[in-house]
């Protein structure tokens, strides 16, 4: 079987403008910088076009939220197929009304809007009140496309260049969420991400989150034998009452050996990187991870504690 071609994988590393439609509009030029580039397949970061909103408990912030598709997704699809690009486009989501998810959109290079995933992980902490905001995704399959087979919420796309995954933020401490995604046939995960510090904090864990952070993904690309993508934001966002987030960047792309291929600071950034998917089979063969799976002894795995 022949090995698909290498393609080049490019992450926007940036933060927002003062409106949506300014964003957008910034996103566009850095699509088409990544293009000249020669990113073919191309990840925004999480609500790639608002504000970090889940800071703080305001009905008001659900209007941010629109429909998929709808008029951004409508925008990148036309660049997509201008520019012959995949792109992520992760945003918030009016599935129905009172029904909201943090969702990313998978465009592929024809601009045909694939489909969505939906977070499937939903954090609650200080300044990350995401359970207020978002419903997690369906634990339910899609099958009905071999363009994006999908089972539990997971799910694959093949685009013209690769078949990717996509996890979201919180989905990234999750080893069965990658294991999963990588066993539907994912050659490439993105994580796209919106993690920052809490000021007051970054003296003393900063270093030690960012790395974390870091590690966890790359284990991911490791145990499974695929690339791994992960885009974050950048810049202090503040909010009433509080120090705000101040976001840290850091954003890599790596491959299945967890070598990092490109990397960020904490300044807005455009990565690309050249993915050889031969190096797939290569890794999975000297390292037979996914063949030496005990898939017979897991199902304790179901459960949520097993200790007394």
């Amino acid at each position: 079987m022949p090995t698909p071609a290498p393609f080049t994988v490019a992450l926007i590393q940036d933060g927002v403008a003062p409106t949506a439609a300014e964003t957008l509009e910034r996103t566009v030029v850095a699509i088409r910088d990544a293009h000249a580039q020669g990113a073919q397949v191309i990840c925004l970061k999480e609500l790639f076009n608002a504000p970090y909103f889940c800071k703080a408990l305001d009905p008001s912030r659900f209007d941010l939220a629109e429909p998929v598709p709808g008029p951004t997704v409508a925008r990148l699809a036309a660049v997509a197929a201008e520019l012959a690009v995949v792109i992520v486009a992760p945003l918030y989501e009016r599935q129905g009304p009172g029904l909201y998810r943090n969702s990313a959109a998978v465009i592929d290079a024809d601009g045909t809007v694939l489909g969505v995933y939906r977070k499937m992980h939903i954090p609650h902490d200080p300044l990350f009140e995401e359970k207020y905001y978002f419903a997690p995704g369906d634990v339910t399959g899609d099958q009905r496309a071999d363009r994006h087979p999908g089972y539990n919420g997971f799910r694959v796309w093949r685009t013209r260049y690769a078949d990717i995954g996509v996890l979201i933020c919180w989905d990234q401490w999750y080893p069965e969420a990658a294991r999963i995604t990588a066993l539907l046939g994912a050659q490439l995960l993105f994580y796209p991400t919106a993690i920052g510090w809490h000021p007051a904090e970054k003296a003393t864990f900063g270093d030690a989150q960012v790395d974390a952070w870091r590690t966890a993904q790359r284990a991911h690309a490791i145990a499974n034998g695929v690339f791994v993508a992960s885009p974050n934001r950048v810049g202090h966002e503040p909010e009433p009452g509080t120090d705000g987030l101040e976001f840290f960047g850091q954003s890599f792309i790596c491959d299945p050996f967890g070598r990092y291929l490109a990397q960020a600071g904490t300044e807005p950034a455009i990565l690309t990187a050249q993915c050889d998917l031969g190096l797939i089979e290569e890794t999975r063969r000297n390292w037979p991870f996914l063949r030496d799976r005990r898939i017979e002894a897991y199902g304790p795995i179901l459960n949520r504690w097993l200790g007394t």
